[in-house]
């Protein structure tokens, strides 16, 4: 069976069609032009998949889009979509069908990379498991057996909005201290800068001088492999806020393995062990059996497998 995926993003809009045991077969890629309006947007997408559908060897069984954005329970509608000019509340999925003659499911984009993961990624051998996506925020999705949890609205798996300190910096919500705040990549590559710059004899001091803003946590991971003691730090310091994320997450959800993917994820084990310590340290005796934390494998194209996976659910 043949599906269209689509990840929505704010600056390109990435397609793909995906076959359901081979996966991507052609992907596709084009700008967004966010700023030229919604209707443009719109059109975009169904450019992307009127062009998959033109090279499927045959007619693509549904569409499924990846969208940022609060998503209506029944996944046709996109509220309030941030970096997306003049969006306030719609209903993507009928204009899409209009537009191309495909069924068209709509979800968030941090859902879909768990449902992506579940089925082509790291995620296929466990029919439970948790996503968290460390990009510049953080998200994620449950996976609760072999299907994506979605809670009472649509809008369950908001990790990145889970308070770690009531007292702590805020991020992208009115509450302080979020994970986000901490491993949302621009709020870790600030922290980061702040106390790099502290320590002006450190490599990454001259390199990223006078533009602290590309520093990313790649750069931290590289410099770390050569022992810089600094970058092993702040990486250390942010995988042990990680690990006390994902106790709260697992005393929760009772789900005990966690997949990790996004940007930051990058950084590996400098974060991923840490995050483990402290997560096994800090977590009921009885909740560590079976306990895992896992890179996802797919990077970059869980999102579309993702998005090209969610007709699979509306299978008889």
């Amino acid at each position: 069976m043949i599906t269209i995926g689509i990840d929505l993003g704010g600056t390109n809009i990435k397609g793909a069609l995906v076959d359901n045991v081979k996966g991507i077969i052609k992907s596709y890629s084009i700008p967004t032009d966010a700023e030229i309006g919604k209707d443009h947007v719109i059109n975009q997408v169904a450019k992307v998949i009127k062009m998959a559908a033109a090279d499927s060897p045959e007619k693509p069984f549904a569409v499924g889009v990846g969208s940022p954005g609060v998503i209506s329970f029944d996944r046709t509608t996109v509220s309030n979509p941030p970096n997306f000019p003049g969006w306030i509340k719609e209903n993507l999925a009928e204009q899409l069908k209009n537009k191309t003659g495909f069924e068209c499911y709509v979800d968030n984009d941090a859902n879909l990379m768990a449902l992506g993961s579940s089925y082509f990624g790291s995620g296929k051998p466990f029919d439970s498991f948790i996503m968290i996506t460390l990009g510049t925020g953080v998200g994620g999705g449950i996976i609760y057996q072999n299907k994506l949890f979605r809670g009472a609205t649509g809008g369950a798996a908001e990790f990145g909005h889970v308070i770690i300190n009531y007292n702590g910096p805020l991020d992208n919500s009115p509450a302080k201290g979020g994970i986000e705040a901490y491993l949302g990549q621009r709020f870790l590559s600030k922290h980061a800068w702040d106390i790099i710059r502290q320590h002006p004899e450190n490599p990454l001091y001259p390199r990223f001088e006078k533009s602290p803003e590309s520093l990313e946590p790649i750069h931290l991971s590289m410099e770390a492999d050569l022992g810089n003691k600094v970058a092993i730090d702040i990486l250390k310091t942010a995988g042990d806020r990680l690990g006390i994320a994902i106790v709260n997450y697992i005393h929760v959800l009772d789900i005990r393995k966690v997949i990790i993917s996004g940007g930051v994820s990058k950084a590996g084990d400098w974060i991923i062990k840490p995050a483990c310590e402290m997560a096994k340290k800090r977590m009921i005796n009885a909740f560590t059996e079976g306990f895992e934390i896992i890179i996802e494998s797919l990077g970059n194209d869980a999102a579309v497998l993702g998005a090209a996976s969610l007709p699979y659910e509306y299978l008889d």
